[in-house]
């Protein structure tokens, strides 16, 4: 049962900033009022749609003691009863803690690991589901440095994805991503493993993220590599180093201003994704890791192309859709991520 009081001081707060947006706030309170209002309307709904069915449930229950009413409430209290554990568990998701990231836009950094060539290849065929996924969702995905191979692949790839919620859909992405095929430059017909690295990381403002000139460290170079086509002939690279951690960024497109304001963005999107990480391992020190905890080092999935089946290892979740997936189809799979996360969270409410 959903304590009442917790509901009723949701309503009250969401009374109040319906009210103080009526009689209007200075402009500075206006854009953090407006967000919180955002937020909260849904559940509000929730709250007064669940109490509307037990009211109704009560005064069909008054009704049974009216000979003339009796018989309609007899039809009524089995169909409010049936709809009272459906209404109550959505309102519990309403109720679940947000995670603030949720709501802004991604950066999806994706590199190859074991595997040579081929785990070049296959990052390449990551970052074109990913590009799909988006395009069906109607993101903006806009590709802000790549370096790619002779034969087509990735060495690296960082992307901004714009748009509703990109990070609640996109956090559950990172990670080690394994694929299990036979190579395009295997004659032999054998089937070879190798894999790609995904991170997923919330958009960072500088707001969230102080950095102090005094600690970076700005280095300008000549691009290398082989292939791409992002080579450059002249020394516009940019490396920037946070030196408190060490974090190193790199951006090699054509314009030195640009790759400073590639890399600073990168940079602060990855300090953001750290200190995140830091307080989310002092929550979960005493339980068990969550489905997005985003461990780059995790095994989370394997592409199995002879047997046309992905298989996500988080949640034990086998799909033989795997063409499919690989042209973007993701949503079942990150369905099913989402809802396993929801019944984690449900279960430590209840604990």
């Amino acid at each position: 049962m959903i304590p009442q009081e917790r509901l009723e001081q949701i309503l009250q707060r969401f009374q109040y900033l319906e009210a103080a947006m009526a009689e209007g706030v200075s402009g500075a309170d206006i854009a953090s009022l407006a967000r919180e209002y955002s937020e909260i309307k849904p559940v509000a709904e929730q709250i007064s749609a669940y109490r509307q069915l037990l009211t109704d449930l009560e005064d069909a229950k008054a009704m049974l003691a009216d000979p003339d009413m009796k018989e309609l409430a007899e039809e009524e209290i089995p169909a409010l009863k049936a709809a009272l554990p459906e209404a109550e568990a959505e309102l519990q998701l309403a109720l679940l803690p947000k995670d603030a990231a949720d709501v802004r836009p991604a950066m999806l950094e994706i590199r190859p690991g074991t595997g040579g060539d081929e785990a070049a290849l296959f990052a390449g065929d990551l970052l074109r589901m990913y590009q799909r996924y988006a395009e069906a969702r109607g993101w903006k995905f806009e590709i802000i440095e790549e370096q790619a191979t002779e034969l087509g692949g990735i060495k690296e790839v960082v992307a901004h994805i714009k748009g509703e919620n990109v990070f609640a859909r996109m956090k559950y992405e990172s990670g080690v991503h394994r694929v299990q095929r036979v190579p395009v430059t295997e004659s032999g017909g054998r089937i070879h493993t190798s894999a790609a690295t995904v991170a997923v990381l919330p958009e960072a403002q500088e707001v969230d993220v102080q950095i102090d000139p005094g600690d970076i460290r700005i280095d300008t170079m000549r691009a290398s590599g082989s292939g791409g086509q992002h080579v450059n002939t002249t020394d516009s690279a940019v490396r920037i180093t946070h030196l408190p951690t060490g974090v190193m960024v790199v951006s090699a497109e054509k314009s030195q201003h640009r790759n400073r304001e590639i890399a600073m963005q990168v940079l602060r999107a990855r300090l953001y994704d750290l200190e995140r990480q830091r307080i989310d391992g002092e929550r979960s020190a005493d339980r068990a890791s969550q489905v997005g905890s985003g461990d780059r080092s995790e095994r989370i999935r394997t592409y199995n192309f002879p047997q046309g089946r992905m298989s996500d290892h988080r949640i034990n979740l086998t799909l033989y859709k795997l063409d499919q997936i690989m042209q973007g189809d993701l949503e079942e799979t990150i369905d099913a991520l989402t809802a396993d996360n929801q019944a984690r969270l449900l279960a430590e409410m209840g604990q």
